[in-house]
């Protein structure tokens, strides 16, 4: 990921600053996009979106039968998959596109959080309560209505999941010993959606080895989401393995500031006394 420039930057500062439930995931990814694609018109992406919204917001009003939960189900599917033909495909994992939501509009195709964003904006622009969930095995949305809840597959043309199906998706990824806990449908914060979007350009980047762009991403993460300890540790190792010692020094400083609870933190301060030795 190249460095932002300054105006990109500083609308992710400003997105920083906002409360976790004012973030727009769909517009802050499209910024996040530009990144990439500097000199590219954010204008059609947001009239896409607005009609993805516009026309799932028609086909609820124009159903017949009854309404409710498996309606909102049944549109975000019918607009979102059938009609525009948003699904995954499994050589999206080694694209790094797939993670750039203006590509993946471009060809309707993608990871599962970039095409999870999309099902989040559309049922938040019909006031439609959903959320990401805190699933390892893939990026699944939680769909809500009237208390009730399902679990919905952005990467699956929006199929409705099981317990069993849940469970099935999360030991082919950890194994037949592995079980799912309360936990992992725990309901993510916008900006960790956003995190872990970007999180998949960041691995890319470490399993090349091209650990200058990847720290360079992470402190792109730190733009919008200030406040997660675990990101400026990351681009304190980082840079600490690119021999950086005042950045890692400084992103180390801001780790202990705001991961107070963290088990690794004894560790971390012990790095960062033998980074600061190095300075002196």
């Amino acid at each position: 990921m190249v460095k932002p420039p300054p105006d990109i930057r500083a609308r992710l500062v400003r997105v920083g600053a906002l409360d976790d439930g004012r973030v727009d995931p769909a517009e802050t990814a499209l910024v996040l996009a530009s990144v990439e694609r500097p000199g590219v018109s954010m204008a059609p992406y947001r009239r896409h979106l607005e009609r993805l919204a516009a026309e799932a917001a028609a086909y609820a009003d124009g159903a017949d039968g009854p309404g409710g939960l498996g309606l909102r189900v049944e549109t975000l599917a019918q607009v979102i998959a059938r009609r525009y033909g948003y699904g995954g495909a499994e050589d999206a994992y080694d694209d790094p596109d797939s993670a750039n939501l203006m590509r993946v509009i471009d060809r309707r195709r993608g990871l599962p959080v970039a095409l999870g964003i999309i099902y989040i904006h559309v049922a938040r622009a019909l006031g439609w309560p959903i959320c990401g969930i805190d699933f390892p095995a893939r990026f699944l949305v939680r769909l809500e209505d009237d208390g009730n809840r399902v679990i919905l597959d952005p990467f699956d043309g929006g199929r409705l999941l099981s317990a069993k199906d849940m469970r099935d998706l999360f030991k082919a990824v950890a194994g037949n010993h592995a079980e799912l806990t309360p936990a992992h449908y725990r309901a993510l914060e916008t900006r960790d959606v956003l995190v872990r979007l970007q999180n998949n350009i960041k691995v890319r980047l470490l399993r090349a080895g091209n650990l200058e762009e990847a720290v360079e991403t992470v402190e792109t993460m730190l733009l919008f989401a200030p406040e997660r300890a675990a990101l400026w540790r990351e681009a304190g190792l980082l840079h600490a393995r690119l021999d950086n010692v005042p950045a890692a020094v400084a992103a180390l400083e801001e780790y202990l500031r705001h991961g107070t609870g963290d088990p690794a933190r004894y560790r971390t301060s012990v790095l960062l006394q033998e980074l600061r030795g190095r300075l002196s």
